[in-house]
């Protein structure tokens, strides 16, 4: 089990770098194919590869489940605005929206297991099982990261025009 939650972990952090990078592509309205279908297949691959990560669905249903389970919607919408309607009107904001809350959820739970795993941050934001980080601290970064994406999201919204091929 330790070697599929450290493949789930590595799928995780490079669909996040991916993530980032298409997110100040788009940005600078660059569409970046290949780093977006980058982003968008590790993304779901990450979300899928949690599900098999004990406890399972079947067992006990977690917030990270749920969590999943809204990212992969997101996602398929995602890629159904981009590969299938190409982005052609309202698919264009949709798109953006769905993509950055997909990235936005991966953060989400890369702070919160940052705050489980490494000691320094645990420090700042004991957990007390099964709940999750909390306190000031913790507060202040989820609300700095949701505040960031929320700003970063609607700068795209007004400024990502891709280009259309004749």
């Amino acid at each position: 089990m330790s070697t599929l939650v450290l493949v789930h972990v590595i799928i995780s952090l490079i669909a996040i770098v991916a993530g980032l990078i298409v997110m100040f592509g788009l940005l600078g309205s660059k569409s970046m194919p290949g780093m977006t279908a980058t982003f968008l297949l590790l993304t779901i691959l990450t979300s899928a590869t949690g599900f098999v990560i004990p406890p399972l669905v079947t067992e006990k249903l977690l917030p990270s489940h749920i969590i999943g389970g809204l990212s992969l919607v997101l996602l398929a919408i995602a890629c159904i605005a981009l590969y299938v309607m190409r982005l052609n009107g309202i698919w264009r904001p949709v798109y953006v929206v769905t993509a950055m809350v997909s990235l936005y959820l991966n953060v989400f739970v890369l702070v919160i297991q940052s705050f489980l795993k490494v000691p320094a941050l645990a420090a700042l934001a004991p957990a007390v099982a099964p709940n999750p980080p909390s306190g000031p601290v913790f507060a202040a970064v989820q609300g700095i990261v949701l505040v960031f994406f929320v700003v970063v999201t609607i700068g795209i919204w007004r400024r990502y025009r891709p280009m259309r091929l004749a």
